[in-house]
């Protein structure tokens, strides 16, 4: 009878943690799911060792006390594959029965809440001030170009998409044009360079001036006559090079296409080259300066694939995941890698802990970097790791990782404890503010001014006291939400029913953006003042268009002008050479003189004047 009430109490704890963990306003992915093995990583604890002996660190996990009613049937079901990587806890695990659900309900039960409290110390106790990092990067921070050497937009952007890298394109759709046309009445016409830099600047002409479908560019009616679009390239090729477009090499992709399903397979192979090369430029032509961040970026698609993930509570919610390291000071993107989906080695720690040592490499980056990153990175496996590797970090905490007094306290409220290099701090604010630093001290006395309501019902400014790490976390964590910033101002991202181009678009826009910051970086060090972005992206496309042929148009309405415009007929009889006039379905003997537009010329339909107006 007491077992059975034991293990009725051991399933009511696991299904309170289950819904605790459910309620945590993280950002979720439908397919990055960290697994019990992971949590353990990332709390610093051993997942052989500890599963056995009682846990060195039990107070990481939230106090929580049984629920009178039992959930039903979640002891013996597994957990899904696709579970939220940010589900977190290891009690939110449940599988298996007898021995092994005794070790894991073990590891989940909560710290004593005197415990608790004596670990927590006030804002008037002293805090011994860490050891500050000392900043010795691998590279000069900065643009890694001369600094007296005058670029144009042409040449930044030329940095990321390379005469070799245009080739590769160009010589893939190509092949790929060729193989789609054939069997077909017309064969594919190769492109060129001159023309896939026509289109690319039609591309980024696109994000500057929008319109609601492609074909809306070559319209000439009243509400549209766009000429520049046809002077660059006529809108049949524009599409039939969108169609062809193809970043890797066709015959290797039916080679791995014959792979599916087994590990060799490369679900990126499509975008591989083009992937591979954008990473490389960015790491070369900047290097970050102390403060950096790392965060998540989806590129919108609702493509059914593998490949998409669904995030909650980011503006975009559906599209492909990315990984990006970015530079705190001015948003540059230096490194970023796609999200797969789960990692199938169990080596692996979890994505939440093995983004950040993929793009934190020391080796690139140098030594006395100060990294800052959200809860769902922030773990003392990590930060423990990144200091070994002379990487400083800072980021908030999940509010169940270290048992937060729920206890009402008031606004500026501020209390700590430090675990060796650990300094962890709770800040009252409108809500409760959890932070992790390897570099922080407690406090230092910095305050912050907020609008409070008097007990009168006025509205004045008060000053509450601030930690620094919550100062610093705020003013260095919002390195990649300026990049994205920056990029969906004027981005390039058009629908389509091939993933890998969606890739080729965002590649697009993370080069213009890259190439943008680059730009204003190297006229800071002149004490020149920058282009603006539109400005920038402007004569980034004018150049881009010089390259290529001016295409001739004769379907866009010319602007007023003084000068004469009379008709003249194709033929002297009227009867003969009739085409097909512009502004009505009739067809017309007469064309005008000057624009060579045929246009009906006849008191019912006098197309001619309305054409002229």
């Amino acid at each position: 009878m007491d077992e059975t009430v034991q293990d009725n109490a051991e399933e009511c704890v696991n299904s309170f943690s289950d819904e605790q963990d459910e309620e945590i306003g993280l950002e979720e992915s439908s397919d990055d799911s960290d697994d019990s093995t992971e949590a353990m990583f990332l709390d610093d604890l051993d997942p052989l060792w500890d599963r056995l002996s009682d846990p060195s660190d039990d107070d990481w996990y939230p106090e929580v006390t049984p629920r009178k009613k039992k959930r039903s049937g979640l002891s013996s079901v597994s957990p899904s594959p696709a579970k939220s990587c940010r589900s977190g806890s290891p009690a939110s695990v449940q599988s298996g029965k007898g021995k092994a659900r005794k070790s894991r309900t073990r590891q989940s039960l909560p710290f004593s809440k005197s415990m608790s409290e004596e670990k927590w110390r006030s804002a008037d106790e002293p805090d011994i001030e860490p050891t500050q990092p000392i900043f010795r990067p691998k590279n000069t921070p900065g643009p890694q170009l001369i600094s007296t050497a005058t670029c144009s937009p042409l040449d930044y952007f030329e940095l990321f998409f390379t005469k070799s890298v245009l080739k590769t394109i160009v010589e893939h759709t190509n092949a790929y044009g060729a193989m789609r046309q054939e069997g077909k009445k017309k064969p594919w016409e190769d492109i060129t360079i001159t023309d896939f830099k026509s289109f690319i600047a039609l591309v980024i002409y696109m994000g500057v001036l929008k319109c609601f479908t492609l074909t809306d560019y070559w319209k000439t009616s009243d509400l549209y006559s766009l000429p520049y679009p046809a002077r660059i390239m006529s809108g049949k090729k524009f599409r039939r090079i969108s169609e062809a477009l193809h970043i890797s090499d066709p015959k290797v992709d039916a080679e791995n296409d014959k792979k599916r399903g087994t590990p060799e397979y490369d679900r990126l192979c499509k975008i591989k080259p083009l992937y591979e090369d954008i990473r490389d430029a960015c790491r070369a032509s900047f290097h970050p300066f102390q403060n950096i961040s790392i965060d998540e970026r989806m590129v919108a698609s609702k493509a059914r694939n593998g490949l998409k993930q669904y995030m909650k509570n980011k503006p975009t919610r559906w599209g492909y995941k990315l990984f990006v390291l970015a530079d705190s000071l001015c948003g540059y993107t230096w490194d970023f890698f796609i999200y797969e989906g789960k990692a199938k080695s169990e080596e692996r720690k979890g994505i939440s802990y093995d983004s950040v040592v993929i793009l934190a490499n020391e080796r690139l980056l140098g030594s006395g970097y100060k990294l800052f990153v959200d809860n769902f990175y922030t773990s003392p496996k990590l930060f423990r790791d990144l200091l070994r590797k002379k990487i400083w970090a800072c980021g908030t905490v999940r509010a169940n990782r270290i048992g937060h007094s729920k206890t009402k306290a008031p606004r500026g409220n501020i209390r700590w404890f430090r675990e060796d290099d650990l300094l962890f701090v709770e800040w009252k604010d409108k809500r409760d503010v959890l932070m992790c630093s390897t570099f922080h001290k407690a406090f230092n006395g910095d305050s912050i001014k907020r609008n409070v309501k008097g007990a009168d019902g006025v509205w004045a400014l008060q000053d509450f006291p601030v930690p620094p790490a919550v100062l610093d976390y705020n003013k260095h964590m919002g390195g990649v939400d300026l990049s994205d910033a920056l990029i969906g101002y004027y981005t390039v991202l058009h629908k389509t029913k091939k993933w890998y181009r969606s890739f080729f678009y965002h590649f697009v826009d993370i080069a213009v953006v890259n190439a943008f910051i680059l730009h204003q970086q190297m006229a800071k060090m002149k004490n020149q003042k920058p282009l603006t972005q539109k400005a920038f992206r402007e004569t980034l496309v004018r150049q881009l268009a010089e390259t290529g042929p001016a295409y001739a148009s004769e379907i866009v309405r010319p602007t007023p002008s003084t000068e004469s415009h009379l008709p003249k007929y194709l033929n002297g009889d009227s009867t003969f050479g009739r085409r097909k006039c512009k502004m009505c379905p009739f067809k017309t003997p007469v064309i005008c003189a000057t624009c060579k537009v045929h246009l009906c010329f006849v008191p019912k339909r006098n197309c001619m004047v309305k054409w002229h107006e």
